[in-house]
């Protein structure tokens, strides 16, 4: 796994955005079931479009991808994607051979430029323990069984250092236009937990 320096507290704006969250419900001035259906919005639509854009351009411009591996900070900047919880980044490419999953083990810690907000389950004990004790099982959990012989490389998100993952682009998308391969990468996929879409299970999808 990476470094283990997770000492930093939230993010300012995380703890005004969660203070904000509990008056405005406490005060009944937001439905909790409609600040839900935001928050996943954000979480998972809104967010993740950032980094689907990375990962797509990665697949289609060999010398881009080539520069995120080597400097991910600077080549997700060259998209306009940079700021505070993406200052360093590294991107780790998934292949027939190895699958990359990433964790926060001590707090939360994620790529909101990139990733938007961190889903719940990201940043609960219990994903964040046992990623690291069954990497496997949790993935299996997610729906995600892989070959015994792929091996699996967990990677420990800190304060100071960011991962993404890029997953390996479906078969079939040869000749996608980018705006079509940024709709088979998701969240989960960027994260490890998933593989990205193939074209089948996009339309599949609501």
């Amino acid at each position: 796994m990476a470094g283990s320096h997770h000492g930093a507290p939230p993010h300012p704006l995380a703890a005004r955005v969660q203070a904000l969250e509990k008056l405005l419900v406490e005060k009944g001035v937001v439905d909790p079931a409609t600040l839900d259906m935001l928050i996943d919005t954000y979480e998972t639509k809104v967010g993740p479009r950032n980094g689907a854009k990375v990962v797509a351009r990665a697949w289609t411009d060999p010398a881009y991808r080539a520069r995120l591996l080597e400097d991910a900070t600077a080549a997700i900047a060259e998209l306009g994607y940079s700021g505070r919880q993406g200052e360093d980044m590294v991107v780790v490419e998934n292949t027939p051979e190895v699958h990359n999953l990433v964790v926060c083990t001590l707090c939360s810690c994620y790529p909101w430029p990139v990733l938007g907000l961190p889903p719940v389950w990201y940043k609960s004990a219990p994903y964040r323990s046992r990623a690291v004790m069954d990497p496997r099982g949790v993935l299996a959990e997610f729906g995600l069984d892989l070959a015994p012989e792929v091996e699996i490389r967990l990677w420990d998100s800190t304060a100071e250092l960011r991962y993404l993952v890029l997953p390996e682009r479906p078969a079939g998308t040869e000749g996608m236009a980018a705006e079509d391969l940024e709709a088979l990468v998701t969240r989960d996929s960027m994260i490890g937990v998933a593989r990205a879409l193939s074209p089948a299970d996009r339309q599949a999808s609501p």
